[in-house]
């Protein structure tokens, strides 16, 4: 019998402002991909987050008046960072986006496994 491998969690890390000019439907847009993607790996047996899920509620608030903002800047891209070192992998996604990147990087440094395609990544299920 073949071992069926564990459920990951696996950060899905793509662009949310990137090429938006903070057009909220655009950003919604971004967000709505991330969360199709992680919808998959669910299905697939795994654990998926987005930094998006955790982070904008609390940029919300914390009183954020926009993307970009201090306050956004000080919640945003740390929540993502603290979420990485308690993940198995990032899975990238999206066209180009330096915050997606940084999450890479990150996840590259801590030993985690990068994943670009969703193919890539093993179902346990």
């Amino acid at each position: 019998m073949t071992a069926v491998p564990r459920p990951l969690m696996i950060l899905v890390a793509g662009p949310y402002r990137a090429g938006t000019g903070d057009d909220p439907a655009k950003l919604d847009a971004h967000v709505r991909a991330m969360n199709l993607t992680a919808l998959e790996l669910f299905r697939a047996g795994h654990l998926p987050l987005t930094g998006e899920a955790l982070a904008l509620p609390l940029v919300e608030a914390a009183g954020s008046t926009g993307p970009g903002d201090p306050v956004f800047q000080e919640i945003f891209h740390p929540v993502a960072e603290c979420l990485l070192a308690r993940c198995d992998a990032v899975l990238r996604i999206g066209g180009p986006s330096e915050g997606a990147d940084r999450m890479v990087t990150t996840a590259q440094s801590l030993g985690l496994d990068v994943y670009t395609g969703i193919d890539d990544i093993p179902a346990a299920r």
